[in-house]
């Protein structure tokens, strides 16, 4: 199949409406695997993918150094997304504090990232989670002045609600809105944020666009997930959760068993016909291809539909992050 490419966001940004997140390729997903990761990076460019997602805090500046490394050679097919102000990290990369975004802090952040990417800017940033403490409009003039001086190439804002998206918006033009979504957690229909994106011709980027892999259908019961896995923690599969979410899981694979593809590609297919960029995170080659063929699945508005019903808004039991996580996330 050839991966087809799209404009996120009306700033000129163009890239594969498939991505590559790489939270789990150095943390959380279990046992790490460098060598498997990088491949998988390199392979998912040989199957046209363009956008690749990271965050100096995955894997405290980890990611980052991995898929530079990766890239290296590639550069130029590759358009890097990264987020930085999610958490505060100094600078030999130790977790210092919560979310930061002060312009001078931001600034800081940047320059880290660029060194660990081994590149001369990024593509895409994003403030990573907004700053309570600090104005976004303040955030977001530093951002700006970094895309003013070549360093950045577009900007995005992650987990923001509406009021944020418009504030950041007015002060530097952001191409991409990035938030959790998928069959499994649809709140940025019901918040609004879904919404503001759309009037504001913001794109729509979505990550853990498989419900942390849950949509995959491999996940039966907590012996399927690893001990070293950060998802042991995770509410949707605490006990009296696990039972009452599989029972959406089992309406969308009976779905995609009568459409003859995987439960994994049309929940990735529903998610594109949003008109959303999935960016889905896999470490393993082996899944790669089948997330990458979801691109090439086109439903019916009918079957978009019947997935909306089996699936609806608020279905999913439990929230989507621990409590101390979802405090820092705007709803």
């Amino acid at each position: 199949m050839t991966m087809r490419n799209h404009a996120i966001g009306s700033q000129g940004l163009t890239a594969s409406v498939e991505g590559l997140g790489t939270f789990g390729l150095t943390t959380a997903y279990g046992t790490r695997d460098d060598a498997e990761a990088t491949a998988t990076i390199q392979h998912a460019l040989d199957l046209g993918v363009t956008m690749f997602d990271t965050a100096d805090f995955y894997g405290l500046g980890g990611a980052e150094r991995l898929l530079g490394r990766a890239l290296a050679s590639r550069l130029a097919e590759a358009v890097i997304a990264s987020k930085v102000g999610g958490q505060s990290m100094d600078h030999e990369d130790r977790w210092v504090g919560p979310a930061n975004g002060q312009p001078a802090y931001l600034k800081q952040a940047v320059e880290r990232s660029l060194r660990r990417l081994g590149v001369d800017h990024i593509d895409l940033l994003y403030l990573h989670r907004v700053d309570p403490q600090v104005p976004v409009e303040e955030s977001f003039g530093a951002l700006g002045e970094l895309v003013a001086e070549g360093k950045v190439g577009y900007l995005g804002i992650s987990e923001a609600g509406p009021e944020s998206i418009r504030r950041a918006h007015a002060t530097a033009p952001l191409s991409a809105v990035q938030t959790e979504y998928s069959l499994f957690t649809r709140d940025v229909e019901a918040n609004g944020v879904l919404a503001t994106t759309r009037k504001l011709d913001i794109g729509f980027v979505a990550y853990s666009p498989l419900g942390r892999g849950f949509l995959s259908g491999t996940i039966r019961d907590l012996n399927d997930v690893p001990e070293d896995d950060f998802r042991r923690t995770w509410p949707r599969l605490a006990d009296g959760n696990l039972d009452r979410n599989l029972v959406l899981v089992d309406r969308i694979s009976a779905i995609a068993d009568r459409e003859g593809v995987t439960a994994a590609q049309i929940a990735l297919a529903w998610v594109l016909g949003q008109g959303a960029t999935a960016i889905p995170g896999t470490k393993r080659r082996t899944y790669l291809a089948d997330n990458v063929a979801a691109a090439g699945i086109d439903l019916s508005p009918t079957v978009l539909a019947e997935l909306s019903v089996a699936a609806p808004v608020g279905a999913a039991v439990g929230a989507r992050y621990t409590p101390q996580a979802m405090a820092a996330i705007e709803e």
